[in-house]
């Protein structure tokens, strides 16, 4: 039963934040605080009524460590505070695998936060990709861009493809294995593509975050909330700190939004529940 009411909490505290944070750009502070006193309330009467205090603590030590890695994404300007503080909501909701879903090679929290990354790395690309379809001049500077550094490309491409042919000499070598030309040439060509899509996955990233995440607004049109592009930490600004700018004699200021990236926490979480540890999918894919 408690499992069940943190599992039911995990998932619709997450999903209620993914809807505020698309509609708002930011997710309220409430809907975390409310996910871990659930999951405290939970896991203390569960704690007490089978006299095992490891079930508490296990909450408080998936909860706050996650609490710390989101805080840290939040230092280097990576996540908003509601993210952080949503992860460590659902650390202390879901600090071990609910029942039914232990079918796990490593710690659900461990599976769930690489789970996070990778369908967020996904999540990141198809809202870039929606965000680029509806503002057109995303996909003029994206194609600016990419012509501009068409030498480079070329010259680059070469160069690695070399380089990779290199390697794979030398580590054939080395290992004393007889390869031919066409194993050659394949594994130097998929790594190269791999480097290639990379490489324009960075340029389109660079021109959504340049034409489609900064705009230049009128003073008087700044709100609580918004994020000047000047702030390192993606904190929006407050009250107090909107009658400064206000009072500052500025006509105009920039001021930048991000990927909104709430969405991605229900969405790992029903892929942890349903598919399991990516670590294992992902190292099967790349081997």
């Amino acid at each position: 039963m408690y499992q069940t009411v943190a599992l039911a909490t995990a998932f619709l505290g997450s999903t209620i934040a993914a809807i505020w944070d698309l509609k708002t750009t930011e997710i309220p502070d409430s809907i975390p605080y409310i996910m871990m006193a659930v999951a405290l309330v939970a896991y203390g009467v569960q704690a007490y009524a089978e006299s095992n205090y490891w079930i508490i603590l296990n909450s408080l030590i998936a909860g706050l460590s996650f609490l710390g890695f989101g805080f840290l994404m939040y230092y280097f300007g990576q996540w908003g505070g509601g993210d952080a503080k949503l992860l460590s909501a659902i650390g202390f909701l879901l600090p071990t695998a609910p029942s039914g879903f232990s079918n796990l090679l490593f710690p659900f929290s461990l599976s769930f936060l690489f789970n996070l990354f990778l369908v967020g790395a996904g999540y990141m690309l198809v809202y870039a990709s929606i965000l680029a379809m509806v503002n057109t001049k995303i996909i003029e500077r994206f194609i600016s861009d990419v012509k501009s550094s068409s030498n480079i490309f070329v010259l680059g491409s070469v160069s690695l493809f070399l380089v990779f042919v290199v390697l794979n000499m030398l580590i054939s070598n080395i290992l004393s294995i007889r390869i031919g030309a066409e194993f050659l040439i394949s594994n130097s060509v998929l790594p190269l593509l791999a480097t290639i899509f990379i490489f324009v996955i960075w340029k389109f990233a660079k021109a959504v975050e340049e034409v489609g995440f900064k705009k230049k607004i009128p003073v008087q049109k700044l709100r609580v909330g918004d994020v000047p592009e000047y702030f390192k930490l993606w904190e929006g600004i407050t009250e107090k700190e909107l009658k400064r700018i206000k009072s500052s004699g500025k006509k105009t200021i920039w001021i930048k939004e991000g990927i909104r990236f709430g969405g991605a926490f229900p969405l790992a979480l029903l892929f942890t529940l349903y598919f399991g540890d990516g670590i294992l999918l992902f190292l099967n894919f790349v081997l």
